[in-house]
């Protein structure tokens, strides 16, 4: 196992405890949710500039780090809107992505070492317009200047309030949920807890909590990595040994989901957004070789081996979901000026 992917998943199993090391790191707890308050205060008072969009903006994330589901939920939420009529387009960060000058547009062959691993899932899964940058605001307005979206979809932009926003959606990890309660670096907090009560829309990704809305995933399927057209179902591979890679926020979900499948993994865990090199990639077994979709945009030109296979996941999420998010995005495209504010801080989180 890679180090840097151990230390992380020796990290989150500290997060999800009051032991010595998070009660030791308290103090810098307390300072780092004082930093996230005054920044929220910061936006609120226009002490920092904000870009509103001409047009409904719905922004997915989460308030903890690593993954949660999220991008399965972007690419649900970009389909749905397309069959609502909208013409939807998608911002992110581009994390992974080295390109030197920012905003950058992203097509489904853009290289995923210029624009990042997600943005590139993202305009392949959706076929809509993407852009990336770190200022949210500014990939925004340049998708709205070279494209006719009419909505913009951000993901994991929660945090980035450069960018203002109609609709909040929250993903909820189900199993490791808020770890110990603590901020950064204690705990797995982006922001408070309180932080929720504040969000349009809270979905649970696995058993819903009290007050969210449950998502499920499809039951994932095979796509072969260099033929996309080429389908196998997972359950072909119950009872089999095969190799697993991930490098992504949280690979033992990965890891874990499919071993529920009923199939014997050999894991290979690697750093999030992880530039693979072809040495890596090359085994001298012969087992099946099964990945993310966020890692098959990097692998795929470094990958001949044909027994090499995309784990496609969907997210379902539940009806009283979909028909809060009709009412809430209706009563968003009806008002007078889109975007208009930002939430201002709850009191906690000062």
């Amino acid at each position: 196992m890679p180090r840097p992917a151990f230390f992380r998943q020796w990290v989150e199993s500290q997060w999800q405890r009051l032991g010595v090391l998070a009660l030791s790191m308290l103090p810098l707890s307390l300072l780092f949710r004082m930093l996230v308050a005054l920044r929220r205060w910061s936006y609120r008072l226009g002490l920092r500039s904000v870009y509103r969009a001409a047009c409904p903006v719905i922004v997915v994330g989460n308030i903890t780090v690593g993954g949660s589901g999220k991008t399965p939920l972007v690419i649900w939420l970009a389909h749905w809107l397309r069959e609502q009529g909208y013409r939807p387009g998608i911002v992110s960060r581009g994390y992974g992505g080295r390109a030197r000058n920012w905003p950058q547009q992203v097509r489904p062959d853009s290289d995923p070492g210029s624009v990042g691993d997600e943005a590139v899932v993202l305009a392949r899964r959706t076929n809509c317009p993407v852009c990336v940058g770190p200022d949210r605001g500014a990939a925004a307005a340049a998708l709205l200047a070279h494209t006719d979206c009419n909505v913009l979809v951000s993901d994991d932009g929660l945090q980035h309030y450069g960018l203002a926003r109609d609709l909040e959606i929250a993903v909820i990890n189900g199993r490791t949920r808020f770890g110990n309660g603590l901020m950064l670096p204690a705990g797995p907090l982006r922001e408070p807890k309180s932080r929720l009560r504040q969000i349009d829309l809270v979905v649970t990704n696995g058993d819903p909590l009290p007050r969210t809305f449950a998502m499920r995933l499809r039951k994932p399927a095979l796509v072969a990595l260099q033929d996309e057209g080429r389908e196998r179902d997972l359950e072909d591979l119950r009872g089999r040994r095969v190799r697993a890679i991930a490098g992504i926020a949280n690979p033992e979900r990965f890891f874990d989901m499919l071993r529920r499948h009923g199939l014997q993994v050999e894991a290979v865990p690697f750093p999030d957004h992880h530039p693979f090199t072809r040495e890596e990639l090359s085994f001298e077994d012969q087992l099946p070789l099964l990945m993310t979709e966020k890692d098959a945009v990097k692998c795929r030109r470094l990958i001949d081996y044909p027994d090499s296979w995309v784990v496609r996941v969907e997210a379902i999420p539940d009806a009283a979901f979909i028909h809060r998010l009709k009412g809430k995005l209706d009563a968003c495209v009806t008002t007078s000026e889109p975007a208009a504010a930002i939430r201002p801080p709850d009191p906690e989180d000062c």
